[in-house]
């Protein structure tokens, strides 16, 4: 088949649409957080931590009660005009005390995770980037202390510490760093042989800026999704402590000790098991969400 010149024709030069930019550039957390907000279930559980947070914060301030406040001839009351929640067994008001309980958890799962973050990071960092001798015995470290459930890791040391919120946070900082240290390692030992390494080593770079300034830095999306998913782990073990009567002193409010008080007058006030076990759930739900989206939206092979 023969083409006839007639049937083509050149292409006009349009020089300024051949050098249009069709997308703007964007960040790697630009993007991450575009991504992020399209996950409506991770933005549901952004704005519930939000919400959580603002009640913890503000919530006991405009209260006009404390969560010490007891009232004997309001014992075990419905809710009310005057106490929206009810009261508990020896009259203080439900709603107060839940607040409170925010306060506690959220200042145990954050605190644990910058304790879990800072130890996890800088152990795993070392590990993974000396390799070799170094590598094993801090390794067979970390097994050794994984091979025993991490729960009763904190029960023992709060056995031996006695029940505080200080001591909760020493023994969860004890332990919540294996997990950390594992995935760090694994982070590190694949990027240590890059090329950005070996051009930080010839500027002169040492081991330590190398491991603070270009490695860590690079294993980010992975050390933000684990500190974030951690959060719940540590407040469920908060309320557990609680629960059992290794947490928080009375008559500071828990969640873990407003459902233990709560489960003495189970059968005839099921709504005051009813409400921490709620917020305990609604939290530990809101950081799985923003930790899954957090996982997908930091993962490389799913930009676009």
């Amino acid at each position: 088949m023969e083409y006839s010149p007639n049937l083509f024709k050149p292409v006009a030069k349009d020089i300024e649409a051949a050098e249009a930019i069709v997308r703007p550039s964007v960040t790697y957390w630009q993007d991450a957080w575009r991504r992020l907000k399209q996950n409506r279930m991770a933005m549901v559980g952004l704005w519930t931590i939000v919400v959580i947070l603002l009640i913890a914060v503000f919530g006991p301030m405009i209260s006009p009660y404390s969560y010490a406040d007891q009232e004997l001839v309001a014992q075990n009351q419905g809710p009310s005009a005057k106490y929206w929640l009810g009261t508990d067994d020896l009259g203080r008001d439900i709603l107060t005390r839940l607040m409170y309980g925010a306060r506690i958890s959220l200042t145990v799962g954050v605190l644990a995770s910058v304790l879990n973050l800072t130890v996890g990071v800088v152990y795993g960092g070392i590990s993974g980037f000396y390799g070799g001798r170094v590598d094993n015995i801090m390794m067979r470290i970390v097994e050794i202390l994984t091979a025993i459930p991490m729960l009763l890791y904190v029960i023992l040391l709060m056995v031996i510490l006695e029940p505080g919120l200080q001591n909760i946070l020493i023994a969860l900082g004890l332990v919540y760093w294996l997990s950390m240290a594992r995935i760090v390692r694994g982070q590190v030992l694949s990027l240590k042989e890059q090329d950005f390494v070996l051009a930080a080593r010839t500027i002169g770079a040492n081991n330590w800026r190398i491991i603070l300034r270009h490695l860590v830095p690079n294993a980010m999306g992975p050390i933000i999704v684990t500190a974030t998913l951690n959060i719940p782990s540590a407040i469920f073990t908060e309320a557990f402590l609680s629960f059992i009567g290794l947490g928080v002193n009375a008559p500071m409010a828990s969640w873990g000790a407003l459902a233990s008080d709560a489960l003495q007058v189970f059968r005839s006030h099921p709504a005051q098991l009813f409400y921490p076990a709620v917020a305990i759930s609604v939290t530990m739900f809101a950081f799985n969400f923003l930790g899954d989206g957090l996982r997908d939206a930091l993962d490389p092979k799913q930009r676009k």
